[in-house]
């Protein structure tokens, strides 16, 4: 049995280690809360214009680009969203177990040196660099301080070689953020243009809270439960009814970039945010563990010390019955 002042130390240390963690809690609380403004102010207008866009694609003939169409898959590009820092959970796990099923599954198909990873973040860029990927640049200061002039500058890259040829498919590998307690693992293709997905798409999150309850989670099912139950004949049908001005041509070279930058954009906000939600519960489950260690821990030194004075009394006892 450890002595008294060893059980001192450890509550001492446990100590410590809980106000580090509840602190980190209350700090990844603080960001979170900034991530989930962010969101909710960019969310309306990249979801309308997304909406927009592929609506005009789908509906009109003549609304035909090259990014848009696929073609056969010679060569990949995977932009990859992950965070600077550990301390959160199974976050970066999770999408760096996702990248690596991706990479196999592509490189079984098209070859592993036909598979490019654009990683945003450090964590998964050191991780690509150790199991020898195809790894074109390092934005992991993206993660940190998020700017819409970043994501132009790569969606323009990405476009233009896509353009070009060098690339036929360009894959996005982030958490979708839907709210404090539930952050979704995405797998999403960004270009060519997926049309499709415009009428299964789903942008119904819950920004307001940062506290992970059990009536978060129901609520979040309730809402789920009501889209699953939704007939057919609430479903809108797409206006095909568009007036284009200028022409075409004009309108489509400016939507296509826009949508694009602000789906990366998008894409970053919802990681960063999932980050500080993933810390969140990971740094209140380790206060939660400590204070029951520290429990444990009050019972054993006291025990101890009760069994120690015991001992004394025995001690006293038995001497003064000696003399």
């Amino acid at each position: 049995m450890p002595s008294l002042k060893e059980i001192k130390g450890r509550i001492a240390s446990v100590n410590s280690t809980r106000k580090i963690t509840s602190a980190m809690k209350m700090v990844a609380s603080s960001k979170l809360h900034h991530a989930q403004v962010a969101i909710q102010n960019m969310l309306p207008y990249e979801t309308m214009l997304e909406h927009i866009l592929k609506s005009f694609l789908a509906a009109e003939a003549e609304a035909q680009t090259i990014y848009d169409q696929e073609r056969d898959v010679k060569r990949v590009a995977l932009v990859v969203y992950s965070s600077n820092s550990s301390l959160c959970g199974g976050f970066n796990s999770n999408v760096i177990k996702m990248m690596m099923n991706a990479v196999k599954e592509l490189s079984d198909v098209i070859g592993p040196d036909n598979v490019e990873v654009y990683p945003i973040g450090r964590k998964v860029a050191e991780k690509a660099r150790k199991l020898g990927y195809n790894v074109k640049c390092d934005l992991a200061d993206m993660v940190d301080h998020p700017n819409v002039k970043q994501c132009i500058d790569l969606a323009m890259e990405l476009g233009e070689r896509f353009a070009k040829g060098e690339i036929d498919k360009v894959e996005l590998i982030y958490h979708h953020f839907k709210s404090a307690g539930s952050q979704i693992l995405t797998h999403k293709t960004f270009l060519p243009i997926d049309i499709e997905s415009e009428l299964k798409s789903d942008h119904e999150r819950d920004l307001t809270s940062n506290v992970v309850t059990k009536q978060a989670q129901d609520y979040l099912k309730k809402r789920q439960k009501v889209r699953e139950t939704k007939s057919a004949d609430e479903v809108k049908p797409l206006n095909d009814n568009f007036i284009v001005e200028p022409d075409m041509h004009t309108v489509l070279s400016l939507l296509i970039p826009k949508l694009a930058h602000l789906m990366l954009y998008t894409a970053l906000l919802d990681s960063v945010a999932s980050e500080h939600a993933a810390r969140m519960v990971a740094m209140q489950t380790a206060t939660d563990n400590a204070d029951e260690l520290l429990r444990q821990l009050n019972l054993q030194y006291n025990k101890s010390r009760q069994q120690a004075i015991t001992s004394e009394l025995l001690d006293i006892v038995g001497g003064s019955i000696n003399n």
